[in-house]
């Protein structure tokens, strides 16, 4: 709580009367505690108040308390310097006796790296739990250039910097994207096993305590601000059996995927998934030349009905790629038909690795319970349309520490539902436009060949291509200009509708 009495009069100010402010005064003797917490101050409607008084008497006066949660007491002052008794304090959250808040962070991706980083340098005991620590999920890997300075990425484990593009329509029509690129702007590739443990590894500098354990059951409190049980098998490199575990914490992040064990501790609620299946494949150098710095992306129903399939640049090698919803049980006849539409450019190559996994289609139904919050994957947060996941698993880590941080008062207070809403507020607030748009897009332009020959004609316009990249490259859907907008409605109508003309003559030529 913040509290300010200043007497300044200005004209707009109407009088509060003295009578007004002894109402403000705590009607019990007892002063201000270390605890932080006085009887007449127990609403937790009182979180933050800020008054002014209009009268003379009160001039230089200032009457200070921290914030929600703070445990320090409550002190007046006056212009002089000279301290007065204490008379006010209030928290939201019940102060922890010689110990920090615990919190486990379950899965070791994206998202339970970015939380467990910023919970362990904030004064929170943190437990990171991950099975895999040298996991390597089927991921594109694709990133944007905002991601490597908002989270400080070091360049070294950044494979490519991708500037250029090629969307390539069902027909095998390709359009060249990344004119509008500004020389100092790129996609960054990554490896998911080198991001994952430079994240897990720096959130260790931090002081977090990373675990080799495989999440098994949560249990749960036996009353109020009782602790959560965290049950798990350890594994120290030695046995292939783990043995059992458990860990007594104040909260958790569930940051473990799309089959996430704690979603269902919580009774999350289920929800679509595509399959996403991946090959590493090593080509010859002199075609890894030709992937330089460029990424291609083929749209058809031979490579997904609903997706897209991919050629993503690695260090040494390219990642080829696709995904499904509707009709996983052939999501091997798309992969091969991914690498039939691109064998020209890697033939020759040997698959080095396969890898698959199911990716969310959209945000669980609960994604916050009592002091339990979902982030990333395990709460759904993969965009439509172009699949991507990796900022947004460590952008919701991150917010959803950073709430248990400011809740908490750094690690000094216990946390509640309300503190962790909050997260949920900011994140549905900052990115729901983003999640909206791109759910458009491919509800549009995926659902056939003749709209997925438009949305490829489309992709050829620098307008288009300007407001893609900053939107992706930011993080931010850029308003647009209204005339250039008006074009574009104009355009891709004419694109659909040519797209489907030519569709009724394809089908004619094969009847």
């Amino acid at each position: 709580m913040h509290l300010e009495i200043s007497g300044h009069r200005t004209k707009d100010q109407g009088a509060i009367s003295r009578q007004s402010l002894r109402s403000l005064r705590p009607r019990s003797k007892m002063s201000a505690t270390a605890t932080g917490i006085h009887p007449h101050f127990t609403s937790p409607a009182c979180r933050r108040i800020s008054v002014r008084l209009p009268f003379p008497s009160f001039a230089g006066l200032r009457w200070n308390s921290t914030r929600s949660g703070s445990s320090q007491s409550s002190s007046l002052s006056t212009s002089r310097g000279k301290a007065a008794t204490p008379v006010l304090v209030y928290a939201s959250g019940k102060p922890l006796q010689g110990r920090s808040l615990r919190v486990a962070v379950i899965g070791g991706g994206p998202a339970g790296g970015s939380a467990a980083e910023t919970l362990a340098k904030s004064g929170v005991e943190t437990f990171l739990i991950e099975r895999k620590l040298d996991n390597s999920k089927p991921c594109g890997g694709a990133i944007p250039l905002c991601m490597i300075s908002e989270f400080d990425l070091p360049l070294d484990i950044i494979d490519r910097r991708v500037t250029k593009m090629k969307m390539i329509s069902p027909s095998n029509v390709a359009v060249d994207i990344g004119r509008t690129l500004k020389p100092h702007e790129y996609i960054g590739m990554v490896r998911r096993e080198i991001l994952d443990a430079f994240l897990r590894g720096r959130a260790a500098q931090k002081g977090a305590t990373v675990i080799n354990g495989l999440f098994l059951e949560l249990e749960q409190p036996e009353f109020g601000d009782a602790p959560y049980i965290v049950h798990y098998n350890h594994y120290d490199g030695t046995e292939g059996v783990g043995t059992k575990r458990s860990l007594e914490v104040d909260a958790v992040i569930g940051a473990d995927g799309a089959n996430s064990r704690v979603a269902k501790a919580i009774g999350a609620g289920d929800y679509d998934y595509a399959i996403a299946f991946q090959e590493r494949i090593r080509i010859p150098d002199e075609k890894m030349t030709y992937y330089e710095n460029l990424a291609e992306m083929y749209v058809g129903d031979d490579v997904s009905p609903d997706f897209y399939g991919w050629v993503f640049p690695k260090c040494d090698h390219v990642a080829v790629g696709t995904g499904t919803v509707i009709n996983k049980k052939d999501i091997k006849k798309f992969q091969l038909a991914t690498r039939h539409r691109a064998k020209d450019k890697i033939e020759g190559g040997k698959i080095i690795r396969v890898e698959a996994h199911p990716i969310p289609e959209h945000p669980r139904p609960r994604r916050v319970k009592d002091r339990v919050a979902l982030v990333g994957d395990a709460a759904g947060y993969v965009t439509k349309c172009s699949g991507e996941g990796i900022y947004f698993a460590a952008k919701s880590g991150r917010m959803c520490a950073e709430a248990i941080v400011e809740g908490s008062m750094n690690g000094r207070r216990m946390i509640d539902e309300g503190d962790l809403r909050k997260y949920l507020e900011k994140w549905d607030r900052t990115y729901w436009p983003t999640y909206k748009v791109l759910d458009i897009l491919q509800k549009v332009f995926y659902r056939s060949n003749p709209a997925r020959e438009a949305f490829v004609e489309m992709c050829a316009d620098e307008y288009v291509q300007k407001m893609t990249f900053d939107s992706y490259l930011y993080k931010t859907v850029v308003p647009g200009n209204p005339l250039d907008d008006l074009k574009l409605a104009f355009n891709t109508i004419g694109s659909l509708v040519r797209a489907n003309a030519l569709g009724k003559e394809m089908v004619k030529l094969r009847d």
